[in-house]
Order: C-alpha cells, then sequence, then structure tokens
C-alpha cells in the first residue's frame, strides 16, 4: 500500500535512558514520544521486541516470533500499579558504561524484582484484574501456552536447546508435557505474567503514541531462533535433520556490501511445501498477531519470499549456499485476502532480482533506500535520491549501518567521498560541517514517501553509537543514550523545521 509523506525515527526501545540497565517501557519512553511529537515526526520504528538469547539479537537469537522482551517492562510502572513498593526497586549496580547495556546484570537485577512482584500479582488475581489476564491468555493462545511451556523447561534444561532435552519432552509427548505443566504451574504462571504485563505496558505505550499522530512500525523478521517456542512447538514448518532436529540448512546471504563472504544467520530456513499444506496458517498467525501491536510492519529479508539463501549445516561461511524458490505470491496473496489492505513496508536490499522486484511491486509495498550505500557507484546507483521513487522509504543509515558519522570518519575511498560532498553541493568534504544533518536533509527533501533517521544521526553519534554489526556476533544490541535531557528543545526545533519545509 502506498502511505503519505511523513518521516520518523528509528530507535530500538532497550536503547531509551533509565535507570535499571536498560532501556524499557516507562517514562524515558513517554518523553521519547513527546520528542517525535515535538519534532513533526509521524513514525517511531522499533526493530523487534522480542526475548533474546545469546548475544541479545532480537532478530536471530529470539525465544519466540510472538513474545515480548520482559526486560523491557517498566519497573516503576509496577510500583505505580501496586505490584512493588519503591524501596524494593534497589540501585542499580554501577555501569562501567552507562552507554552499553550489560544484560548479565541486568538480567540478575530486573529477574528478582519481576519475581517478587509476580507473587504479589497472583495473590492479588481477582476482579477486573484476572479477568482482563484470562482474557489475554485466551486470546494469545495460540503461540503462549507454547512459549510459557517451552520457556519453563528451557529452565529447567539450564538453557540447552530444546532438541537435546529428553526425547518425549522434544517430541512434544502429550502426556509427558502434561505432567511437566502440572509440576511446574508456578513457573508457567510466571511467564504468563510477564507477556501480560509486557503487553500491557506496550499497548499504553502504542496508544499514547497514536494519541500524538505518531504510528509505530514494527519488524518481522523473517527467521527465528531454532532454540525457540516456534520451533520446538512446529518442527514440520522448518527444514531440520529429523534424527537430530537440528537445523539441516541455515539462513543467510551470499557475499553482498555488509561482508565479503556473506552472512550465516544460524537460522533454520522453512519447509514451505508443507506452510503451503496449511495455507500459512502460522505466518498468518504471526502478520495478525503483529497488527495488533503495531501499526505498520517492516518485513525484514523481503527477498527471502520470493528466493532464500540455505546454506548446509556444518558451513563456516555463507559462501557455499545455493537459492531456493519460496512461494511468495501465493503467500502476501492468501495474506491480503484474510486481513486486507496490508500496512507494509519491505527490506529489499543485498542482491535484488527483477523476480523480486515483481513479488514487492505486485503488492505495491514500499522500497528501501539508504543514503550509506549510495556514493560506491555511478549515477544510476538506486540509492542516490535523483533515482527515488515516491513507494520508498529512505534512511540515512540502518540498524545494521555504521552511524552517518561513523561512517563519513571510516570512509576509505576519497574518490566517493568526494562523489558524496559534490551531490550534497560542496567543493570538497571539508567544508561539510555536519555529515549527519547533511543526510537527514537529503532523506526529507526526497520524493520518498517516507523517511526514517536513526536517533543516533539525530544526536551526530560517531560509531560508539552503533548498535549491530551484521558480520559480527558478538557485542552488538548494547547501545544505548544517557539520558531523555540530551532530546533538547532545540534539536526537537531544528529537526521541526526541516520537517516542515520538506512537507513531513
Amino acid at each position: 500500500m502506498s502511505f503519505s509523506r511523513a518521516s520518523g525515527i528509528l530507535l530500538h526501545p532497550t536503547s531509551l535512558p533509565s535507570q535499571f540497565g536498560i532501556g524499557d517501557l516507562g517514562e524515558s519512553a513517554y518523553k521519547f514520544v513527546d520528542f517525535l511529537e515535538a519534532s513533526g515526526q509521524k513514525l517511531w520504528q522499533i526493530l523487534p521486541l522480542g526475548p533474546t538469547g545469546y548475544e541479545y539479537s532480537p532478530y536471530t537469537m529470539n525465544f519466540s516470533a510472538f513474545a515480548g522482551n520482559h526486560l523491557l517492562i517498566s519497573l516503576e510502572k509496577l510500583v505505580k500499579q501496586g505490584l512493588l513498593q519503591a524501596e524494593e526497586l534497589a540501585p542499580f549496580p554501577p555501569e562501567d558504561n552507562p552507554q552499553r547495556v550489560n544484560f548479565g546484570r541486568v538480567i540478575t537485577y530486573k529477574t528478582r524484582i519481576l519475581k517478587l512482584s509476580n507473587q504479589r500479582w497472583q495473590k492479588s488475581l481477582k476482579g477486573l484484574g484476572k479477568l482482563a489476564f484470562e482474557e489475554f491468555c485466551q486470546e494469545q493462545s495460540f503461540w503462549l501456552d507454547d512459549y510459557v511451556l517451552f520457556m519453563t523447561m528451557l529452565e529447567l534444561h539450564n538453557g540447552d536447546s530444546w532438541n537435546n532435552w529428553d526425547k518425549k519432552l522434544a517430541c512434544r509427548q502429550s502426556n509427558d508435557l502434561k505432567l511437566v505443566a502440572e509440576k511446574y504451574q508456578e513457573t508457567i504462571a510466571y511467564h504468563k505474567f510477564l507477556q501480560f504485563i509486557f503487553f500491557q505496558q506496550w499497548s499504553q505505550l502504542r496508544e499514547y503514541a497514536n494519541s500524538k499522530n505518531i504510528k509505530i512500525v514494527g519488524d518481522i523478521s523473517i527467521y527465528v531462533c531454532h532454540n525457540s517456542a516456534d520451533v520446538w512447538a512446529n518442527p514440520e514448518i522448518f527444514q531440520l535433520n529429523r534424527q537430530t532436529l537440528n537445523p539441516a540448512y541455515i539462513a543467510g546471504v551470499p557475499p553482498d556490501y555488509f561482508s565479503a563472504t556473506g552472512q550465516l544467520w544460524g537460522n533454520p530456513v522453512y519447509d514451505w511445501e508443507k506452510l503451503k499444506e496449511s495455507n500459512f496458517a502460522w505466518w498468518i498467525e504471526r502478520f495478525n498477531s503483529t497488527l495488533k501491536y503495531v501499526d505498520i510492519i517492516r518485513v525484514d529479508h523481503f527477498r527471502g519470499f520470493e528466493a532464500y539463501w540455505r546454506v548446509p549445516a556444518g558451513e563456516k561461511t555463507a559462501i557455499n549456499g545455493e537459492w531456493v524458490s519460496a512461494p511468495g505470491f501465493e503467500f502476501f496473496e492468501t495474506l491480503s485476502n484474510l486481513l486486507g489492505k496490508l500496512p507494509v513496508m519491505v527490506e529489499d536490499l543485498g542482491i535484488i532480482t527483477p523476480e523480486v522486484e515483481r513479488l514487492r511491486d505486485h503488492f505495491d509495498f514500499p522500497s528501501m533506500r539508504v543514503l550509506q550505500i549510495a556514493f560506491s557507484s555511478n549515477a544510476d546507483n538506486l540509492h542516490l535520491p535523483h533515482n527515488y521513487t515516491h513507494n520508498s522509504v529512505v534512511y540515512t543509515g540502518t540498524h545494521d549501518n555504521e552511524t552517518t558519522l561513523g561512517w563519513w570518519q571510516e570512509f576509505s575511498s576519497l574518490e566517493s567521498k568526494e562523489h558524496a560532498a559534490n551531490y550534497l553541493g560542496y567543493d570538497s568534504p571539508e567544508k561539510i560541517e555536519s555529515i549527519s544533518w547533511e543526510f537527514i536533509r537529503l532523506a526529507l527533501s526526497s520524493v520518498a514517501d517516507l523517511a526514517i533517521i536513526p536517533l543516533q544521526d539525530v544526536l551526530n553519534l560517531d560509531n560508539q553509537g552503533r548498535i549491530n554489526d551484521p558480520s559480527t556476533n558478538k557485542g552488538n544490541w548494547r547501545w544505548r543514550y544517557t539520558s531523555s535531557s540530551l532530546l533538547t528543545p532545540q534539536l526537537s526545533q531544528k529537526l521541526l523545521k526541516m520537517t516542515k519545509l520538506y512537507d513531513r
């Protein structure tokens, strides 16, 4: 579908400031929404919000494609709800670097407090609160029942992958699962509580944003983690080794702009033939569930719906993979017939073929453009603004890129740097005062219907503000800004003036 001309900011909620080591859905999130409104922005792109495991990537290390990350629960809102006492919020341990999330400390600290609030919740569960909780559990039963049982057993097995559990549990023998559910009722209830509170707080925040005329852009990452409730509960829709239940093939992309050896993500790939037999039921439910909590969906790695790169399990790089066709037309046709006109934008970076373009254009999905990859080739580069179409989304950079200032500082090609400067109207790179804001202006002034700017670029940060490097697994998804005071009235007015100037 086409979108009205607008702009917004990209920020994962873990990057919000808070006194508890990680961003959450509390006061700083509301102040960020206020900043968006004051700046004239109409979009907040949040990226995936699922619970994460090893190295905390919401794209590749998620325990569920449906659940929310309980580490984002605001403890201060639990105090207001009467589920905690203010004095029970002990000071968070001193941080070595306040701009980096220390997940180990956060998990230890918040788990203790969340369990305490759960105990109070269970004792007070009655009346309207009980009714709302029961309605939530019923509405989300498609995924919630499997997820809470999976998380319970994951804890019992110290995080070990589900295919290494007792065979009866790994293969979901109903009698054995029933015994676990009966024995560990309290743990299961705790995980249901976490999901109920997360989505309650998220729904309140989204409602607040919508009241300010700000829409939420949420990601659907095409793949899920092997060690997840999704794969454990639905092994038949993934290409697994039927003896070991490990992935037979893993997802990734061949060598591209981001990596000379490609990207090896480690996720299992889908068995699309099996999905077709159910009329894509799991995927339909995933889109339907996501649209209950966001206004616009950004489909990550869209080209994987036309053909996907699969690599035999055990390979060290993504080079020795192959393209395999996927039923993209049939899937999105089924999806649109059930859900109507889809508020979808797509990530169509990388190796994009005419077949992928036909799939995208057939459903009128906006294409994606990134300024940081516009100046490495000729004038026909699709990422240069003079080549944009209206039905596109332009980014200065994405969560996978360096910050714009960091990219400029690390630019290895003087010729490309001079090309960028000339394109921006300067005789030489040295005359550019702020490359971040030059790129923001370029994005906002373009004909692309949508423009989205990472907050790091609005703050003009170097690569210390980078949140993800897709060529590495370790150390990503840690960055956060330290105080809401950084979002000054002067900054919002600067962005508002430019936003109005270019009719965003």
